[in-house]
């Protein structure tokens, strides 16, 4: 395990090094593109909805609507066949190809013919395959994989693939600028086009109820593949398939702006085939249209594990995807590798877990799956809501007990902690377990801190364990956050008109001590009755590693452990925003419906309550203002936690600090590259400081280098301790009343 946590370590390396800086600034354009063009749109939640509506309803009805467009397509003079997986597609094609004595094949962009590896098929069968988008083109040269899902060469700069073509093709004058490469290839690959026999093109959307390919480009060469051959092939997932043509309207508004920021592409291409219009034939004088020829057309509508994802109740919501990439390129790991890391066989990005799971197995998941932090910044981006960090999530727990076919009932009744697989990766298990660690470091504490510390400790850890030296190690307190709170003579507020438990996270109650001190002073300081009991963890430690049977049993302890204090109207606080993720997220999938909506509705972030307390009339008075001078200045850097953003909360803070007077500066970074025990693993430690290096630079800046740094997560707060001089601070101590006991 150690040498393979060296050759992901090594191969993560070598791709930043020669691929990160084009992928950063590709994905990360990309996002604020889609930043601001959302943003643009009217009901753009609505149209999620709508979109998400649509996908489910077509997955649900998917066999009755593989018939419909076999009817309509039909009737129209196509031909649809529907192949079980990839050899059955390809042969298929091949077939078509050799009846046609068919020489040369042109393509535009079609990630569902690179699943299927289509180009080896037909070159196998002696057909010169091209190409067509200029991106495809360029990996086609190269003799690469593409990168992305909607742009395949993300990861090559301009000068790159200037040097390519000028060594593959060896132009008469070397090209150089954007503008010389793009009319190089537009000539080169039209003269392809002209001698083609068949095209070949993917469809995005398929319209039931009429037959209609929907293709959404920027170039117009998909266009051109359709119309000049007189044979044209779609070549489309089953899970393409929606049930109307009025039903293309939200994903026209959504998939373009949601993919690479723009309001909508150069080309929407919409073909009933066959469409009535001639073949274009080509003379001395150009284009002509060739009466004398017949148009056919062909679909082949792909299963390839499709049907088996949509009967598995984890995967099924894969097939909503409609491949926009947003996943990708909101991703700060994915911005600094791209897919040729983070991605399979054919998809990448974050969705690309439950596609490589789905259509090529588990194991072509495994290699990257663990990429996904879980950070959940891809949910609110995605156009059709699928909550991509629970499908790796739950792929990741299949690897840990080795499913070989990748269809394994997880939520088995009854399994325990104790039950989770024997074979089960050490350094998974060892995360997945902090609460108990956590535990024996704190009642050791202060030895168990100074051992772990010392060089021997460290090797071993690496070693055995994975975790990196180069990471400082959390320090436990000896006296727990819930033994403080039990241990201090201070009277409770008589007729409290709030009554809140300040829930004890792992890093709250035996690490960062101070913070749920502070919550608790702030809090009381504000008229309310508080309670700290002792709790089960949350879960999200064993989450983050796949250990979902261990995860529900920390949700049902938890839910039984609160239960009497909802009972009796009390609130609940959450100091870690990954922890209140857990209840009004992941916890309504490990509990049953009542006992998840009783906690999901009355737990809240410390600041949202907070807020919450004042908007009622709660004077702010007691609290600690920029005046006070506590050793911060009135200006901060702010960076929120990712989960805190993905439930739209970090807004909460930034108003309570503004109101007790302090000038605050938000973060515009996605993410901080920590992500709980990622950062610690020796196979991402540089990904992770690559990925917080771009939060450390904006907080470097002139604008920003003499602000106090305030961050609201554990993870966010020990990645910035490690990056900048100035130590960062949780913004609850900025506003803990003066004085402590």
């Amino acid at each position: 395990m150690s040498s393979e946590r060296s050759r992901k370590a090594e191969r993560i390396r070598q791709i930043m090094a020669t691929e990160g800086d084009s992928v950063e600034r590709n994905a990360r354009g990309f996002n604020e593109g889609r930043y601001e063009s959302v943003a643009r749109l009217e009901d753009y939640d609505a149209y999620k909805d709508r979109a998400r509506a649509i996908k489910a309803d077509a997955i649900e009805r998917l066999p009755e609507l593989i018939e419909r467009v076999r009817e309509t397509v039909e009737e129209n003079g196509g031909t649809v066949y529907v192949a079980e997986d990839a050899a059955d597609a390809n042969r298929y094609v091949r077939e078509l190809a050799r009846e046609r004595a068919a020489e040369t094949v042109v393509k535009s962009k079609s990630m569902t013919t690179e699943e299927i590896d289509l180009n080896e098929a037909l070159a196998a069968e002696g057909c010169d395959v091209w190409e067509t988008d200029l991106g495809e083109f360029v990996l086609q040269v190269a003799d690469e994989a593409p990168s992305h899902l909607v742009a395949p060469a993300i990861h090559q700069s301009r000068a790159e693939i200037a040097a390519l073509f000028n060594e593959y093709f060896d132009p008469d004058t070397e090209l150089e600028t954007a503008e010389e490469l793009t009319a190089f290839a537009r000539e080169y690959l039209g003269e392809r086009i002209e001698d083609a026999d068949i095209g070949v093109t993917g469809a995005n959307f398929v319209t039931a109820d009429t037959g209609t390919m929907a293709l959404v480009t920027s170039e117009g060469n998909a266009r051109k593949t359709v119309a000049v051959p007189d044979t044209h092939v779609a070549v489309a997932g089953v899970e393409k398939i929606i049930p109307t043509f009025e039903d293309l309207q939200p994903f026209v508004e959504l998939i373009a702006r949601s993919g690479t920021g723009q309001d909508i592409t150069s080309y929407v291409s919409l073909f009933s085939p066959p469409v009535s219009t001639p073949p274009v034939d080509f003379d001395d004088d150009g284009p002509i249209a060739d009466d004398s020829a017949d148009r056919e057309f062909h679909l082949v509508l792909l299963d390839n594990g499709r049907m088996d994802m949509r009967e598995d109740d984890q995967l099924r919501e894969t097939l909503y995807c409609i491949r926009c990439g947003a996943c990708s390129n909101s991703c700060a790991n994915f911005q600094s590798v791209g897919g040729h890391a983070f991605g399979g066989e054919t998809y990448s990005g974050g969705i690309a877990t439950g596609w490589e799971a789905g259509v090529h197995g588990q194991e072509s998941a495994d290699e990257f799956n663990d990429l996904c932090t879980g950070c959940s910044r891809c949910v609110n981006q995605c156009p059709v809501k699928i909550d991509i960090p629970w499908i790796n999530t739950v792929v990741r727990d299949r690897r840990n007990r080795g499913a070989e076919d990748g269809r394994l009932d997880f939520l088995v009744e009854g399994l325990t902690p104790d039950e989770e697989p024997a074979g089960m990766d050490l350094q998974k298990r060892f995360f997945g377990n902090f609460a108990t660690l956590s535990k024996l470091g704190s009642a050791t504490a202060p030895v168990s801190n100074w051992v772990a510390d010392t060089l021997p400790s460290r090797l071993a850890m690496e070693r055995v364990l994975g975790i990196d030296r180069r990471r400082d190690l959390p320090e436990f307190d000896r006296e727990t956050f819930v033994e403080w709170f039990r241990n201090r003579d201070v009277p409770r507020p008589v007729d409290a008109d709030y009554h809140a438990v300040v829930y004890p996270d792992l890093y709250t109650n035996y690490i960062r001590t101070d913070r749920g001190k502070a919550t608790v002073r702030t809090l009381e300081a504000l008229g309310v009755a508080v309670d700290v009991p002792d709790v089960a963890s949350s879960g999200r430690a064993p989450l983050s590693q796949g250990m979902i049977a261990t995860a529900e049993d920390h949700a049902r302890e938890v839910s039984a452990d609160l239960e009497p204090y909802l009972e009796a109207g009390y609130d609940v606080v959450a100091v870690e925003p990954s922890d209140l993720a857990m209840f009004r997220g992941e916890y309504e999938r490990l509990l049953d419906e009542r006992r998840y909506r009783a906690l999901a509705e009355r737990s809240y972030e410390v600041f949202e309550y907070i807020y919450g307390l004042l908007e009622n009339g709660v004077d702010p008075a007691p609290l600690g203002h920029a005046s006070d001078g506590d050793g911060a200045g009135s200006a901060l850097a702010y960076h929120s936690h990712c989960q805190q953003r993905t439930l739209e909360l970090e807004a909460y803070t930034t108003n309570v600090l503004e109101r007790l007077g302090y000038d605050v500066l938000e973060s515009d970074v996605e993410c901080c590259g920590m992500a709980g025990s990622f950062g610690y693993k020796r196979e991402y430690y540089d990904l992770s400081v690559d990925v917080g290096e771009r939060l450390g630079e904006q907080f470097e800046a002139p604008d920003t280098a003499d602000r106090t740094v305030v961050a609201s997560g554990t993870s966010c707060l020990e990645q910035l301790d490690g990056l900048l001089a100035r130590q960062p601070r949780h913004p609850i101590s900025l506003v803990e009343p003066d004085g402590s006991e």
